[in-house]
């Protein structure tokens, strides 16, 4: 038999790929990945690019501590092709289905796939569970990007030349970007470098960047609703460490850092909040916030001028960043 008759003989068996060169095969489409928070799925879209059709699971504004999957969440994460999650520690009430599924649809916890056990936090109340906040540390976050790459490229191996070198890219932005905010925060007077907010959501952050001290009324999850105890504890280290703001959180309800103002200024101290931070959830798609970039951005820029200190010019590295999203220094 001829090559040419054997190439006929599988195109009757429905083997069409095999007998054309791979520069006329038909591309394989996207693959269907979903991710948990878009803190992972802004990651997976740079990288990705045309490879991939990313969705998120949980919206902004949403906390995922708290977050079960409805009806129509089962049905999409079973229609994806590669699952990418946080860690239990923050996505708790959705482990449950995460794990079912893990057993047929490849599933990452991108957390323990990307850092080394001496690169994680531990729960300082519970040090036998993993902080999962790592995406407050810019360094450790952009580790997650060359995870991401290799999961996908093991369904869809021609695209990974591409997606490596789109990884290294962003990485050298995310690497621009973590000096931005030490510089940031290392403005700040020392006496006001602390952290007080509604949830512990950034011992990652002060770890990376030079806060003295990280405190909070909640834990690491909000599923445990706040004292007065836990307000009035955190008022006498406001007061005892005279901090001049605090923050409130996009996830979660503001009324307990309303109430720590209010507890603090009842004494005869001034207090203001400072702002509004992101912290389990990024800003609305179509902003600068909905990205992993310009959440950052957002927090530090907020976080440096409450406390007292000066934001720096925007790193050249990223001026493509900002030009698109009509944003100057």
């Amino acid at each position: 038999m001829t090559p040419k008759t054997r190439c006929l003989a599988l195109l009757t068996a429905g083997a069409l790929a095999v007998c054309l060169p791979a520069a006329v095969r038909a591309a394989d489409p996207p693959l269907r990945v979903l991710a948990t928070v878009a803190m992972i799925s802004d990651v997976a879209e740079t990288v990705a690019g045309d490879c991939a059709d990313v969705t998120t699971l949980i919206a902004p504004g949403v906390d995922p501590h708290y977050y079960s999957a409805t009806p129509s969440d089962v049905r999409a994460l079973s229609r994806a092709e590669l699952i990418l999650y946080v860690d239990f520690a923050l996505e708790e009430q959705l482990a449950e289905v995460l794990q079912a599924l893990s057993n047929r649809t490849p599933s990452i916890g991108v957390l323990e796939a990307a850092l080394t056990s001496d690169r994680l936090l531990d729960d300082p109340e519970e040090p036998s569970a993993t902080d999962p906040h790592a995406w407050m540390d810019v360094s450790r976050w952009a580790q997650i990007a060359p995870v991401i790459t290799t999961a996908i490229a093991e369904q869809r191996p021609d695209c990974a030349e591409a997606m490596e070198a789109r990884a290294v890219e962003y990485i050298a932005k995310l690497d621009a970007l973590h000096g931005w905010v030490g510089e940031a925060i290392a403005s700040i007077p020392e006496q006001n470098r602390i952290l007080v907010t509604a949830h512990d959501a950034f011992y990652y952050f002060s770890d990376a960047y030079g806060i003295e001290a990280s405190e909070a009324i909640e834990g690491l999850s909000t599923t445990a609703e706040a004292s007065i105890g836990d307000i009035l504890e955190v008022a006498e280290f406001v007061i005892e460490n005279d901090v001049p703001a605090v923050f409130i959180e996009t996830t979660v309800n503001p009324r307990t850092i309303q109430a720590l103002v209010a507890e603090v200024r009842s004494r005869g101290h001034r207090l203001e909040i400072g702002g509004e931070l992101f912290s389990d959830a990024m800003g609305e798609p179509g902003t600068p916030e909905g990205t992993y970039i310009g959440m950052v951005r957002a927090n530090t820029v907020t976080i440096t001028e409450a406390l007292g200190g000066t934001v720096p010019a925007w790193p050249d590295a990223l001026s493509d960043w900002a030009i698109a999203w009509n944003l100057s220094d």
